[in-house]
């Protein structure tokens, strides 16, 4: 039997690349592929906090929302889509029918390791 652990927990420090201006203390979302900027009004993909200022382009460290896992995909996903639960222990984006439980970090194919964050 195989051993697992999140690769982050609520809470940790996690790092991230700016897709805009960003302040210390402001609520992140996903807004692509690794990227984080400041959570707009009624995000989904809420990840955390911010730890400090910083610019378009620059390396962020915030605070995590949720735990954060490393798992197969079921189908293509992309950063920033709902997850939800794919066949076999994958898990898949949310095609709008499926309860959704975190959010995609990262972006994947099918069948490759995806890092999405519980929500």
């Amino acid at each position: 039997m195989a051993d697992y652990s999140p690769l982050y927990l609520p809470g940790h420090a996690i790092t991230g690349t700016a897709s805009a201006t960003i302040t210390g203390g402001q609520l992140l979302a996903v807004t692509g592929d690794g990227q984080v900027g400041p959570a707009t009004d009624g995000a989904n993909a809420v990840v955390g906090v911010a730890a400090f200022d910083a610019g378009p382009g620059a390396q962020i460290t915030y605070y995590a929302r949720g735990a954060v896992h490393e798992t197969t995909t079921a189908g293509a996903v992309t950063a920033g889509d709902l997850v939800s639960a794919g066949a076999d222990g994958t898990v898949d984006a949310d095609g709008g029918s499926t309860p959704t439980f975190g959010v995609f970090l990262v972006s994947a194919a099918s069948g490759e390791k995806a890092l999405w964050m519980e929500c």
